[in-house]
């Protein structure tokens, strides 16, 4: 018997082998020997659960470098100056 964590787990995954009722269908026809075919389903099995008991890590937030800050705020300033040469040129004397 799995611990209620796991099996939690399991019925919340969408996989096609696990029906609503929570019943795990795994089968193997992968060698004409049934003793071959029931190894080959519980190492599917194994897996499955083995799958189930990895729990990711939370994502700790970290602030930008100030190298990094910088580089943006100078990459803004350039594009803003672009963007004040595209305005209307002065014939001025001449």
């Amino acid at each position: 018997t799995l611990p209620e964590f796991y099996k939690e787990r399991l019925l919340e995954i969408t996989d096609h082998r696990i029906t609503k009722d929570g019943i795990i269908n795994i089968k193997s026809q992968e060698s004409r020997s049934q003793e071959e075919n029931k190894e080959a389903a519980l190492e599917r099995l194994k897996e499955l659960i083995k799958s189930v008991t990895i729990v990711q890590k939370k994502r700790k937030p970290t602030k930008p470098t100030r190298n990094s800050q910088k580089r943006r705020m100078d990459s803004k300033t350039k594009h803003g100056n672009i963007k004040k040469m595209r305005g209307r040129v002065d014939k001025g004397e001449g």
